[in-house]
C-alpha cells in the first residue's frame, strides 16, 4: 500500500512537470508572436499583452519549484513531508496575479484621468488577429491545466491555470481596445481593462484563500468526513466511532480516528481490526496520506 502511495506521488509530479513544460513552450511562442504582431501592426496594447505572456513563464517556474519541493520525502526536520511548499507556490502566484490585475486597473484609470486613450494610434488588422489567437490558445491552456490540476489535486497547477485565464482576459481587453480603436472608440480598451482587473483580482483572492486554508490544517468538508465515518463503521469488528478528526496538510489529508471494539478480544484481534480500518481508508481515499487508528474497548 505504501508503494502505491509513492507511485501516485511520483505520477503526480511527472504530470505537473509535463503540464508546466507545455505551459512554458506555449507562453514563449505566444509572447514572441504577439510581440511581432504588435510591432508590425503598431499596437501598443498587443506589445503589452506580449510582455504579460512572457511574464507567465516566471509563474510557471514558480509552479515547478513548488511541486519539486513538495515532492521531497519526509526527513528528520520535516517528518510530515513538504506538501505545504506547493501551497507556498500557490500563494506566490496569487500575489503575482493580484499585482497583474492591479497594474491593469491602474493603467486603465491613468488613461481615463489623463485622456491618453484618445491619442492612441489606430492599430492594424494583424494585431486583431493576434488577439483572437491569443484568446483561443490561452483559454485552451486554462482548461488543459485546470483538468490536470484537478486530476492530481495540485493547488500550484490550479493557480497556474488561472494565470492562463488572466492572460486570456488580458487578450480580450487587447482585442476590445484594438477593435474599438479601429471603430473610432479608443476608450473601450480602458473600460475593458477595469473589468478585467476585477476578474483577475477575484481569481487571485480565491487561489490565496484556498492555499491559506490548506496551510492552517483546515478540516475536510462534512461530506468527506461522513464518507470516512460510514467506511469505518462498515468494517467487521467495529462497534462504533468515538472520535473522527481530519486535517489537510498541503494537498494531502491526515485522519485520526478512535473506534469501539469488543473489549474482551485479544490484543492481536483488536490490532487486526485497526489495521483493516487503516487499509480500507488508504485504499478508498487516495488523497489520504496518513491514518492513525486507536481502539477503545466497547
Amino acid at each position: 500500500m505504501e508503494q502505491d502511495k509513492i507511485r501516485e506521488e511520483q505520477n503526480t509530479e511527472k504530470t505537473a512537470m509535463r503540464v508546466s513544460m507545455v505551459s512554458i513552450l506555449v507562453n514563449v511562442a505566444l509572447a514572441l508572436g504577439k510581440f511581432a504582431a504588435g510591432i508590425l501592426a503598431s499596437s501598443g496594447a498587443m506589445v503589452s499583452d506580449a510582455v504579460h505572456s512572457a511574464s507567465d513563464v516566471f509563474s510557471t517556474f514558480v509552479v515547478i519549484i513548488g511541486i519539486r519541493l513538495s515532492g521531497k520525502k519526509a526527513d528528520a526536520e520535516h517528518p510530515y513531508g513538504h506538501e505545504r511548499m506547493e501551497c507556498v507556490a500557490a500563494i506566490v502566484l496569487a500575489v503575482v496575479l493580484a499585482i497583474t490585475g492591479l497594474e491593469i486597473g491602474a493603467d486603465g484609470i491613468r488613461k481615463i484621468v489623463s485622456g491618453e486613450y484618445g491619442e492612441l494610434a489606430v492599430p492594424g488588422i494583424l494585431a486583431l488577429i493576434a488577439a483572437v489567437v491569443s484568446i483561443l490558445v490561452k483559454e485552451g491552456m486554462y482548461w488543459y491545466t485546470r483538468y490536470h490540476a484537478k486530476k492530481v489535486n495540485s493547488s500550484a497547477l490550479m493557480a497556474d491555470a488561472w494565470h492562463h485565464r488572466s492572460d486570456s482576459l488580458s487578450s480580450v481587453g487587447a482585442f476590445i481596445g484594438i477593435l474599438g480603436a479601429r471603430m473610432g472608440f479608443p476608450i473601450m480598451d480602458t473600460l475593458a481593462s477595469l473589468v478585467i482587473c476585477v476578474l483577475i483580482l477575484k481569481a487571485a483572492y480565491d487561489i490565496f484563500k484556498d492555499a491559506i486554508n490548506k496551510m492552517v490544517d483546515k478540516a475536510c468538508d462534512k461530506e468527506m468526513e461522513e464518507q470516512l465515518r460510514e467506511l469505518v463503521e462498515a468494517q467487521q469488528g467495529v462497534m462504533g466511532v468515538d472520535t473522527l478528526r481530519t486535517r489537510t496538510f498541503g494537498n494531502r489529508i491526515y485522519v485520526d480516528v478512535e473506534i469501539l471494539a469488543d473489549g474482551r478480544l485479544p490484543l492481536y484481534e483488536s490490532h487486526a481490526i485497526a489495521e483493516r480500518v487503516h487499509d480500507e481508508i488508504e485504499a478508498r481515499f487516495q488523497e489520504v496520506k496518513h491514518i492513525m487508528v486507536h481502539v477503545n474497548p466497547g
